[in-house]
């Protein structure tokens, strides 16, 4: 059965790190795109955050976290990684990982929560004094 497990969430000040993992079961990472979503407390949008092509590697940033966040692999693990720097309370949210078939999706520079096809449950980021 194919399972995606978020964890590393929690509560950290503002300018603080976090490093987000994902997991995968069930299947190999080394066929699929791999991305990073949050949904913020109150907001019904899914924001794409990163996504990295398992294969070669590739990835993208969303430009609100582009040179705070960095997202990883880690084929032996079948693991995914997002590190997050300088944290800020707008970063709060509810962060998803989510997978889609060969390569990751961009629409107009985006990627999008309905190109995605497996869902993790989510870990909670909260950024706070």
């Amino acid at each position: 059965q194919l399972q995606l497990v978020e964890s590393g969430g929690g509560l950290v000040q503002p300018g603080g790190s976090l490093r987000l993992s994902c997991a995968a079961s069930g299947f190999t990472l080394d066929y699929y795109g791999i991305g990073w979503f949050r949904q913020a407390p109150g907001k019904e949008e899914r924001e794409g955050v990163s996504c990295i092509n398992s294969r070669d590697g590739n990835t993208y940033y969303a430009d609100s976290v582009k040179g705070r966040f960095t997202i990883s692999r880690d084929k032996a693990k079948n693991t995914v990684y997002l590190q997050m720097n300088s944290l800020q309370p707008e970063d709060t949210a509810v962060y998803y990982c989510a997978s889609v078939q060969a390569m990751c999706v961009l629409r107009a520079g985006r990627i999008n929560y309905y190109d995605m096809d497996y869902w993790g449950k989510g870990t909670l980021v909260t950024v706070s004094s």
